[in-house]
């Protein structure tokens, strides 16, 4: 089945009583309103601060459930709930060996809904243990492009949803506003030397994110643009260049972004610029800037970092000041195994210490 053409779930049965959707419903905005923003820290890094440059991250591991991935699931349900998609007793299927299923088991739980997390075997079992913790229930694949079928074919055994989160990531988020991350971050910023971004920097997983902010930035006039940082083994660059929704690539290496396809919620029309970085790149970056933070972020962070680096150093030679905005996307401590781990990234990507000489110059602006 072409994925671009996902046709929507089958509709209620009439037997589905509104009293329960409404409840739902309650019961997410309560944990909503639980839930305070997440902070916007300023990067202390003197050499581009003297050039009239400014970088921030915001902090979305400070969720109830760790990661940006939050505010994707909980904006799923909702759309699913007012679409009539999700009843009272709904199996909720997702595709997902990450954050996303992390976050959805989060919300089935609140609404005493049975949760499946279809992913590879290869899933590091600290995240099998977070979704069964939760109350979900993982269901294996042989290989991470058998997910979707899989998924697919499991919600329509249960008679459960398939909640597909690189179908509706794009529009189950209101992008004019109404608390999303964008009209977030630009209240945030209002205070700030430079209150209009120059560049906002995010990764791609869905894109649901980047068509987001993309799309509010435009809604508002703002003059800001929007760059994706895509990790090595992405297909999105290639289909950003090309405009061709038929590529795939080897897949990242980078956990929650880059695809090995193009996914429907990927809107390369919003996304004015691309940066690609390496693993070696993303993996250094997080350590360096854990050393900036005082605390350990996770890798797509790490590749959020590079391009706003590149970014804010290309203004620099250029002589121009403003601000850089990107995204901490979780916290390391899930990845302590991994890249964290310095026999586990050597084995997986070689020598970084050229890497780390490289970036280094570019985070304190030696030349």
């Amino acid at each position: 089945m072409d994925h671009h053409h996902t046709p929507p779930p089958s509709p209620a049965p009439a037997s589905s009583h509104p009293g329960w959707r409404d409840q739902a419903i309650a019961k997410i905005e309560a944990d909503y309103q639980r839930s305070a923003d997440t902070h916007l820290i300023p990067l202390n890094l003197p050499c581009y601060a003297q050039a009239g440059i400014d970088l921030y991250l915001k902090d979305e591991s400070t969720h109830p459930t760790g990661s940006l991935k939050h505010r994707l699931a909980r904006s799923l349900f909702l759309y699913a709930l007012c679409n009539g998609w999700v009843h009272e007793g709904t199996t909720i299927v997702e595709a997902s060996s990450g954050s996303t299923a992390v976050s959805e088991a989060y919300f089935a739980r609140l609404l005493g809904l049975p949760f499946v997390a279809v992913m590879p075997q290869s899933t590091s079992p600290e995240k099998v243990a977070q979704i069964e913790f939760l109350g979900g229930r993982c269901h294996f694949v042989g290989h991470a492009g058998e997910v979707y079928d899989a998924a697919r074919a499991l919600a329509q055994r249960t008679g459960g949803h398939y909640m597909d989160q690189f179908t509706y990531a794009e529009r189950a988020t209101d992008w004019r506003g109404n608390n999303n991350i964008a009209q977030s971050m630009f209240q945030q910023m209002r205070m700030e030397r430079h209150p209009v971004p120059r560049w906002i920097v995010v990764g791609a997983g869905t894109g649901g994110t980047s068509a987001t902010i993309g799309r509010f930035v435009r809604y508002m006039r703002y003059n800001s643009q929007v760059c994706v940082a895509d990790p090595e083994g992405s297909v999105f660059h290639a289909y950003w260049r090309s405009g061709d929704a038929s590529l795939t690539a080897p897949g990242s290496r980078i956990e929650g972004i880059g695809r090995p396809r193009v996914e429907p919620s990927f809107i390369r029309g919003v996304v004015d610029h691309m940066e690609v970085v390496s693993n070696r790149e993303s993996v250094t970056a997080m350590a360096l800037l854990g050393d900036v933070l005082g605390r350990k972020v996770g890798p797509s962070t790490g590749t959020n970092m590079v391009a706003m680096l590149r970014l804010a150093d290309g203004m620099r030679q250029r002589g121009e000041t403003g601000s850089l905005l990107s995204l901490l996307c979780d916290a390391g401590e899930r990845y302590l195994p991994t890249y964290y781990h310095r026999e586990w990234v050597s084995t997986h990507f070689g020598d970084c210490d050229a890497t780390q000489q490289a970036l280094q110059t570019l985070l304190h602006g030696r030349r």
